[in-house]
């Protein structure tokens, strides 16, 4: 027995000053997003003095702005496609099914620097002009995996013989689909949108490969600002990383509340 506990000393240090390594820099962005001083190592004060430069900065705001916009609408329907893709893969034939899915892993299993230059290549090749639009439709692309991903495991549980037996009671198929097969995959569908606002709000590498014409969102803006020393760029991360954890910790918690619920009615 104190054999055993010895053992496993050495691996929860590792495990502690492996989580440290990873979490230490962003606690030390955090504490010194409220410092008063310019200064990036030398602590002055408590100040909320650059949380107030960023709302007065309106390139910051801009930045702000078209990124929450982009993220919502690429949410939205990035949604509504893998939805109803992986409602369709789900009555298709095993091999195209398989073949689809291979597919669909493509953009996940890729490099993003690839899928970024391909992007480009292709609007430039289309002679697209990169704006809004390109980041738009570059983060409706790679966000549809995700989705897919996250409603076909909820698909698989489901009875098929529900949406039939609503389709014999008189029920059209796109009320069948709305009323019966909807709800009972919700907790996928609430997931995978999560996924896709967080992949969006902090995507980089696509968009800096995608966007022109000055457009912007956050992460190409905190790279802009990394070149100069600005200690807006530390209060602008801490609410970047305050939003993703909100989002990721939804992404846990609401499958288990409906869980929950669906225990404590059955």
């Amino acid at each position: 027995m104190v054999g055993s506990k010895q053992r496993r000393i050495p691996g929860a240090l590792l495990i502690g000053a492996t989580i440290l390594f990873f979490y230490l820099p962003i606690i030390l962005m955090i504490v010194f997003s409220f410092n008063d001083s310019r200064s990036l190592t030398s602590w002055n004060g408590f100040s909320l003095r650059w949380y107030q430069e960023l709302t007065r900065n309106r390139e910051i705001v801009q930045v702000v702005t078209t990124t929450i916009v982009v993220a919502i609408i690429s949410t939205i329907v990035s949604t509504i496609i893998g939805t109803i893709t992986a409602i369709g893969l789900s009555k298709c034939s095993r091999l195209l099914k398989e073949i689809i899915l291979d597919v669909n892993d493509l953009p996940i299993l890729n490099p993003e620097i690839v899928t970024a230059i391909g992007m480009m290549l292709l609007f430039s090749s289309l002679a697209v002009e990169k704006g809004f639009w390109t980041m738009l439709l570059a983060h409706i692309a790679f966000s549809i995996p995700y989705v897919i991903l996250s409603v076909l495991p909820k698909l698989r549980r489901l009875d098929p013989n529900i949406a039939e037996a609503a389709l014999d009671l008189g029920a059209k198929p796109m009320t069948a689909m709305t009323k019966v097969i909807i709800p009972q995959i919700m907790p996928g569908i609430i997931s995978g949108a999560l996924i896709a606002f967080t992949m969006s709000f902090d995507d980089f590498v696509i968009s800096y490969f995608v966007t022109g014409n000055g457009v912007k969102n956050i992460s190409i803006f905190v790279y802009t600002m990394s070149k100069r020393v600005n200690p807006t760029i530390n209060a602008l991360s801490t609410i970047m990383v305050v939003l993703i954890t909100i989002a990721l910790v939804a992404v846990n918690i609401v499958p288990f509340v409906t869980k929950r619920k669906e225990e404590g009615k059955a």
